[in-house]
């Protein structure tokens, strides 16, 4: 495989390579979250193997990263990152990471958010449009946040739902499934917006929620409730106004979605 950054750290850090042989420095118990553990639950075998690193080597190398591993504050990466630019006429995240001294650019990603925001801090605008990067970003945050609380919704009404992990296909009461897409919104030349909707045909779910986003993709539009006996194409495209065909299962709110799995009791015939 090529070298990066994180392979270097590894071969670096690893205690392999002075003989020693180190467990549990990471837990993984089943069905929790991957946990770091502290070094004092670490379980350590000095001498398991044939060292071919001198330990003077390999302890002033630890003490170097240590001492490149300095928490700054978020003005001080600014600095630095205003200084790289003002050096290079340019950013990127290779340029970040092969400058002396300079933090690399998971530490900005990870304080800021994004590149783009600490590019924007520093006065930096990439030639390329970005603001893509930023949609996706929001649009694997906003899926989830749907699909819970169309789950929360249906259970307070007195309904019941299963959720397939793998593909994230909603099934209703057992009666009816329901799969969710995003639609971004896309601004023509001429002006016009369009939003393209993709059906998830693989699963064939009865109905298909097509959430429908604003203009600057940063929250949800309407829905649209397509039922999979009325819409047998792959892909079909929206503009800011349709046709009755269309409009005709478009709602403000998932209200009308979430009503149709309430369940009513029925009193027993006497």
């Amino acid at each position: 495989r090529d070298w990066t950054r994180a392979t270097v750290r590894e071969v670096l850090t690893n205690e392999k390579y002075i003989g020693n042989n180190v467990y549990n420095r990471i837990s993984f118990k089943l069905k929790k979250h991957r946990i770091t553990n502290q070094p004092d639950m670490w379980i350590k075998k000095e001498g398991a193997f044939e060292a071919i690193v001198p330990p003077e080597v390999f302890y002033m190398a630890q003490g170097i990263i240590r001492a490149r591993a300095h928490r700054f504050s978020s003005e001080e990466l600014i600095e630095k990152l205003r200084s790289l630019y003002q050096h290079r006429g340019f950013l990127s995240g290779l340029i970040i990471d092969e400058a002396e001294g300079m933090p690399s650019a998971a530490a900005y990603i990870h304080r800021f958010g994004s590149l783009i925001r600490a590019y924007e801090a520093v006065g930096f605008t990439p030639d390329r449009d970005y603001q893509f990067l930023e949609v996706n970003k929001f649009l694997r945050k906003l899926h989830p946040e749907i699909i819970g609380q169309t789950e929360r919704a249906i259970a307070q009404l007195g309904g019941t739902v299963v959720r397939d992990p793998a593909t994230d296909l909603l099934t209703v009461n057992r009666e009816f499934s329901i799969s969710v897409v995003l639609a971004r919104c896309q601004t023509h030349d001429s002006g016009r917006l369009r939003w393209k909707v993709r059906f998830d045909t693989s699963l064939a779910p009865d109905i298909t929620v097509a959430v429908r986003l604003d203009q600057p993709n940063q929250a949800p539009l309407d829905y649209y409730l397509l039922p999979r006996l009325d819409f047998g194409l792959p892909r079909i495209s929206l503009a800011e106004h349709n046709g009755i065909e269309f409009e005709s299962y478009r709602f403000d709110s998932l209200d009308y979605l979430h009503g149709m799995a309430e369940r009513t009791r029925v009193r027993r015939a006497a």
